[in-house]
């Protein structure tokens, strides 16, 4: 403390201090508490401040933990997509094999018929009524042999007249007439033709050569070795493709690890500023204390400055630990859910079959079974709870209709407006003390309390009710209403007061 007497000149006899001198270091030590003061009413906000921060570092870590076991997910069920795909080709290829050999065989049969039918040349004397001079009518017209035609049909003679005519149908869809192909000739051709294509059909092969079915077999196990080497290049894809996304969520939590210690520093710093600034406050606190003791009231004025200043200040918010045992949104201890080791926690080994299973197909991913676990916001599992919408909603009905209006009652004016009031005002209490109690960065239960005088109020508005209704047979059950009513907020007010 500034010590605030005079001494005369020789030093020997101490002089106290004038009333101004002991107001004016008063002033001093009331000002510098009130400044402090300030100062430290920003503590509650940087600690809120600091709570949605490691909210948003457990909500990124979390993220990056999703994003790897989905990744590692989708990786596993590409596999099984794959394996089983070239499974069913790989037992396919004998079908296959069966199935190539037909077309050949089919193929190598109409070659076989196609080419007899162009060998067969069309003469004189094969066909009935047709002689040299048609046999040379129908070469001009192109058809000389039986693959120059395939069947005959009847039509419109060209241009329209003439009646109908005897067409003759080349194998690539045209037609053409030639005079003196009629019914009589046009039947022998097709019998000509139909008995030259039964000839070609016996000669033709009836089964594949050896060397034919040979390089069949060899296309066969071709494709059954590439599909067998894409099957076993399967785990190593699915091996690197683990890998990237293991590494991808090591870079990720790494970066926001390296910025989250930055954070914890400059928070700490911060907190430590906050702590100092708390002890120099008690210290001016102690010293006006002490100044008060020594010189007694300053006067009227500082009379209530000083007891302002002397108040005990307010208890600092707890810092929020992650990793503090019991902390919301932390790990609990190993086999408890969201533990570490717990089956179906991202990162950790699940059930047989699953990614991550030692059992499966996610073992060999070499992802990692003890890394940070997915933390929850602080407070979510407090948040105060959406029942009570039902309370506020309620008293929002009682808001529009009041109470005691319902049928022909006709309540006093000052009940109508009283009771819509009342209504108006406990709505919005309930909101303001709900409202901040859902969100995630002040989460919190409503306070003490809150529930009895809620009840204490309908019961209230419900009791003027059935005073205002003017009903003698309803007094009795009024008095018990507002009994309970009083009885209810009574005990809601104390319950605040203590908590």
């Amino acid at each position: 403390m500034t010590e605030s007497t005079t001494t005369l000149r020789d030093g020997h006899t101490p002089v106290p201090p004038s009333p101004a001198e002991i107001r004016a270091e008063r002033r001093r030590l009331i000002e510098s508490i009130r400044a402090l003061r300030r100062l430290l009413d920003g503590r509650r906000a940087f600690e809120l401040a600091d709570r949605r921060r490691l909210n948003r570092e457990a909500r990124d870590r979390g993220r990056a933990e999703a994003a790897c076991a989905k990744t590692l997910q989708r990786v596993h069920e590409r596999r099984l997509r794959r394996e089983r795909s070239l499974a069913r080709r790989i037992d396919g290829l004998d079908g296959k094999r069966e199935h190539q050999e037909r077309r050949a065989l089919l193929v190598l049969r109409r070659e076989s018929v196609e080419s007899s039918l162009r060998a067969t040349r069309l003469t004189a004397g094969d066909v009935n009524g047709i002689g040299a001079g048609l046999i040379r009518d129908l070469a001009a017209a192109g058809i000389r042999t039986a693959a120059d035609f395939t069947r005959v049909s009847w039509g419109k003679a060209p241009g329209g007249k003439g009646g109908e005519v005897l067409y003759i149908h080349r194998p690539h869809g045209r037609k053409v007439h030639v005079n003196g192909i009629g019914e009589h000739r046009g039947r022998p051709l097709m019998e000509w033709r139909r008995a030259a294509v039964a000839r070609a059909k016996a000669r033709a092969p009836q089964e594949l050569s050896a060397d034919q079915r040979h390089r069949i077999a060899e296309i066969i196990e071709a494709e059954r070795a590439r599909l067998q080497a894409e099957t076993a290049e399967l785990p190593r894809e699915a091996e690197a493709a683990r890998e990237e996304a293991v590494r991808l969520r090591t870079e990720a939590l790494s970066r926001l690890a390296g910025a989250a210690r930055e954070a914890g520093r400059a928070a700490a710093g911060r907190r430590a500023e906050f702590d100092a600034m708390a002890e120099r406050l008690l210290a001016l606190q102690a010293e006006l204390a002490a100044h008060q003791e020594r010189y007694g009231d300053a006067g009227r004025r500082l009379r209530h400055a000083q007891r302002r200043a002397l108040r005990p200040l307010p208890a600092a918010p707890a810092p929020y630990v992650p990793g503090a045992p019991g902390t919301p949104g932390t790990p609990g201890p190993p086999g408890t859910p969201g533990a570490p080791g717990t089956p179906g926690t991202p990162g950790t080994p699940g059930a047989p079959g699953e990614p991550g299973s030692e059992n499966g197909t996610g073992s060999e991913a070499g992802a990692p079974t003890d890394g940070p676990r997915t933390e929850r916001a602080p407070g979510t599992h407090m948040r105060a709870s959406l029942g009570w919408l039902l309370p506020i909603a309620l008293f929002a009905l009682f808001t529009v209709v009041g109470v005691g209006e319902l049928g022909d009652t006709t309540p006093p004016l000052w009940l109508r407006v009283g009771s819509r009031l009342a209504a108006l005002a406990a709505a919005a209490e309930l909101l303001r003390l709900w409202v901040p109690r859902r969100r995630p960065w002040t989460a919190a239960p409503m306070p003490p309390g809150t529930g009895a005088r809620s009840a204490g109020v309908l019961l209230a508005l419900a009791a003027a009710g059935m005073f205002g209704s003017g009903d003698a047979d309803v007094l009795g059950p009024a008095w018990v209403t507002g009994g309970l009513a009083a009885l209810l907020l009574a005990t809601g007010t104390g319950r605040r007061r203590r908590g």
